[in-house]
């Protein structure tokens, strides 16, 4: 088993400024970069040779600059050099986890899914150590860190602290593993994993400032400010879901009448629908009945469709980002009720206030094992990891 790549821990903090730029932004032209950094060239060129040296960044080709400049050297922009590091992230649910083995940047290079029929820690911990070697295939593929995550509250990123799922209180979920397998691991919240995939190497890639909105068997809700993931004491508790919406709705668990949860959890729709309709539907029924010109599954959905769009407004209202992107088990609700979302949105706005930047995107499991697997990304390059 491989340990972190040596090389990301000997950067200044002037050389790893420079190369996370290049990783990613890149590849990226010397001038460009130099630029988005605020340095001059002799400085660019100091505290990039060094990384090349060590392997961190690398000059490629551009077939398009060399072909527009034919006279002189042709410009070699920097880059990283993807799959000469590879991350395992796994998604751990009260019912499977699922693994993908990705490259530097995040990209998928194979996948493996098992189911998890015993929660008891030292069990879900083989568990885990078996599919970790099966996603590295016959020939092992060198591993820098493993990255979980789970929904429920973590610590430090190698305790959870709660994971209502799998009835798990203040256990060392990260040490346990790192010990199965020798290699270092790190934790993080579901959604805070998948906010940092979509960051670094997603939807929010070109921004500094975006939210993600995520249905599901809850709502959630995730906050990127000034590059930074907005994180605190009661992270992981879907405080969002709680958010009022409709105060003449359906109360959820909890007891709290017309909040996010209570009008747009999967459950939620498919109980409004089955009882309305008079026989058992599953979510996709109750949205294809929508899509049928059904009427009450249409009101259904159109309902919870205008109510996502009024908790789009009001997040959007306060936080104001540059972008929203939604996505989570339930995002085909959005698909379904689009043009009703849309309105319902605008509906709650200024109406001078600009059109919101919406982008949807598709839920697969694997899609939340990416985003774990970028936080052991992150913390890699960072030289962060527990």
């Amino acid at each position: 088993m491989s340990a972190a790549p040596s090389r990301w821990s000997q950067l200044s903090p002037s050389g790893r400024r420079v190369a996370l730029e290049v990783l990613v932004h890149g590849p990226l032209a010397r001038t460009e970069l130099a630029q988005r950094l605020d340095l001059s060239t002799p400085s660019l060129t100091r505290l990039t040779r060094p990384l090349i040296d060590l392997g961190v960044l690398r000059e490629v080709d551009d077939a398009v600059e060399q072909t527009s400049r034919p006279g002189g050297r042709p410009p070699q922009p920097l880059d990283v050099d993807p799959g000469l590091d590879h991350f395992i992230g796994v998604k751990l649910t009260g019912s499977h986890a699922y693994a993908v083995l990705t490259d530097l940047r995040a990209q998928i290079v194979r996948s493996a899914e098992v189911e998890v029929d015993d929660h008891r820690p030292a069990a879900v911990v083989a568990l885990l150590a078996g599919l970790v070697a099966q996603i590295r295939g016959q020939r092992p593929a060198p591993v820098a860190a493993i990255g979980v995550g789970l929904g429920g509250i973590v610590h430090e990123g190698f305790r959870v602290g709660r994971a209502p799922f799998l009835g798990w209180r203040d256990v060392p979920l990260g040490d346990l593993l790192r010990v199965a397998t020798g290699l270092p691991v790190v934790l993080a919240n579901d959604l805070d994993a998948l906010m940092e995939a979509e960051h670094w190497f997603g939807a929010g890639r070109d921004v500094s400032d975006f939210v993600a909105l995520t249905i599901g068997a809850a709502v959630g809700c995730g906050l990127v400010v000034h590059d930074r993931l907005v994180h605190g004491g009661d992270s992981g508790l879907g405080l969002l879901g709680h958010f009022p919406i409709d105060p003449l709705g359906p109360a959820c668990p909890d007891g709290h009448r017309g909040c996010a949860n209570a009008l747009l959890s999967m459950d939620s729709i498919q109980a409004q629908a089955s009882l309305a309709i008079g026989r058992p539907l599953t979510y996709d029924e109750v949205l294809d009945l929508a899509l049928a010109a059904d009427p009450i599954a249409d009101q259904v959905v159109g309902n919870a469709a205008r109510g996502f769009g009024v908790l789009i407004a009001d997040v959007v209202n306060i936080a104001q980002p540059q972008r929203v992107v939604l996505t989570g088990e339930g995002i085909r609700l959005a698909e379904v009720g689009w043009d009703r979302l849309v309105a319902s949105i605008r509906a709650h706005r200024n109406p001078e206030a600009s059109e919101v930047d919406l982008h949807l995107v598709k839920d697969d499991p694997m899609l939340w094992a990416r985003g774990a697997a970028a936080v052991a990304i992150q913390r890699t390059v960072l030289d962060t990891l527990p």
